[in-house]
């Protein structure tokens, strides 16, 4: 069978290969590739840029233009032929030396570099750096964005439903009214605060030879502080540079993004089962799709699908992480290469985190507040004042106001009447029975509407 939609073994290349798309030139093997070429060239022109590498000299404007070209023009079939190169050496990054090399010869000036092509470097050096732009530029570019457009649909429902008092749920029971503005914007609060989170983890990269001592360096060019040169080096990639590394950087960034974006995907799972379970209970109404089916035999079925997908996805995505997080900061002694499998699964990690981004949004699109039942529910349960009034009774002295409280309501539906027939006969001030009795359970609200409405968070 040819590889397709159909045939992928995996559900990102094939089911939902539509929807991961934006991450194909970056996290596959072309991805991989393309990223260890970028750091081989880059390189060679920090190389260049050295004086007291007086046997590589400063490249021309045209000549750096030369190996900018080959990344700008880097394509499917110029991977190709790096992998055709791989078969013979079996090795993927002396592979991309060799492809530099050929690109090289045939230029009248630059013909002459081969030789300080990967340089000193150790297959890690390249590897490493290459990992980090690929994961610095799915964040950056791909994962935070989406999330942003969640917080901001969250926002969006926060200011529209703000006003829209429903019945909290404490151990599923009827309790304290709120908002739906207000809940979704707990949301958005928690969401956006990870987020700044995961973009405060530094995206980490080191380039110092065989064992990380700068062995090889020192031998050749002693007199070149290689440390700062290194250090330049990966700075000048946008990455922030690590001094203390074996042969492979030792990942710990890595388990932190991954911690990081774990704690943004459980935020997201939270959300999905409770709208899922908001719907359940008809808050929301869900919009349908004529030429949709909800069910194979139950014709009247409008199903959460897309929360659903979306908690099914960040599951996958979060153990992936986990397991990536807790095992790449482990190396047996200088290295192993547990990690270099390991790593090749990020972009799964990105890939089932996209998929259920867009599903979180796609639901969101579907829900309607169904405010005439909220308001229904609401005009059931006058026992949630229970609350106020004893808090009102406690005020002016009155010692038993909780267990009186307890006697009249505790397991009981309450009518208004019955809760306006108790505050007559309290021994408060009038005025404050008249406040308890302008309570209702529609705008016992707190400052929820307040909080919901507020677009400094």
């Amino acid at each position: 069978m040819q590889l397709s939609m159909l045939t992928a073994i995996s559900p990102l290349d094939g089911r939902y290969s539509n929807h991961t798309k934006q991450l194909r030139s970056i996290v596959s093997e072309y991805g991989l590739i393309f990223y260890r070429l970028y750091v081989e060239i880059y390189w060679l022109i920090e190389l260049s840029e050295n004086a007291q590498i007086s046997e590589v000299e400063k490249l021309s404007h045209d000549e750096i233009s030369f190996l900018k070209k080959l990344l700008d023009e880097f394509n499917e079939h110029e991977a190709e032929h790096i992998k055709n190169i791989e078969k013979t050496t079996n090795h993927d990054v002396k592979a991309i030396e060799y492809y530099l090399r050929e690109k090289l010869e045939g230029h009248p000036t630059l013909k002459k570099l081969p030789p300080f092509i990967h340089f000193a470097c150790t297959s890690e050096d390249i590897n490493n750096l290459a990992y980090a732009l690929i994961i610095k530029k799915s964040r950056d570019e791909i994962l935070v964005p989406q999330l942003k457009k969640i917080t901001e649909q969250l926002n969006i429902f926060a200011e529209n439903t703000a006003e829209c008092a429903m019945l909290s749920r404490t151990h599923g029971q009827a309790a304290t009214p709120t908002t739906l503005g207000k809940e979704f914007k707990n949301f958005s609060a928690r969401l956006t605060a990870h987020m700044k989170q995961l973009m405060q983890v530094p995206i980490v990269g080191k380039c110092n030879g065989a064992v990380g001592n700068y062995n090889a360096h020192v031998v050749v060019y002693p007199e070149i502080d290689w440390q700062h040169f290194s250090k330049h080096f990966v700075e000048s990639l946008g990455l922030q540079w690590n001094p203390y590394t074996t042969q492979i950087e030792p990942h710990d960034y890595l388990a932190q993004l991954f911690n990081a974006l774990t704690v943004c995907h459980t935020i997201l799972i939270d959300f999905c089962r409770d709208m899922w379970g908001y719907i359940a209970l008809h808050y929301f109404l869900l919009k349908k799709s004529e030429h949709e089916v909800g069910s194979s035999t139950m014709p009247h079925k409008v199903n959460p699908i897309d929360f659903e997908n979306a908690e099914g996805n960040l599951g996958i995505a979060i153990a992936l992480a986990t397991h990536l997080s807790q095992k790449l900061p482990i190396s047996r002694w200088q290295r192993d290469l547990t990690d270099s499998t390991v790593l090749r699964n990020v972009g799964s990690v990105f890939g089932y985190a996209l998929i259920a981004y867009q599903s979180i949004l796609k639901g969101l699109t579907k829900l309607i507040p169904n405010t005439v039942f909220l308001k229904n529910e609401l005009d059931q349960h006058w026992e949630i004042l229970a609350e106020p009034i004893q808090m009102v009774m406690r005020r002016y002295g009155i010692n038993d106001a909780y267990e009186q409280l307890k006697l009249l309501t505790r397991g009981e539906t309450i009518t208004q009447k019955q809760l306006h027939n108790f505050i007559a006969t309290l021994a408060i001030p009038n005025a404050a029975k008249k406040e308890l009795q302008l309570l209702t359970p529609s705008n016992y609200l707190g400052i929820a509407i307040k909080l919901a409405k507020n677009k400094e968070v």
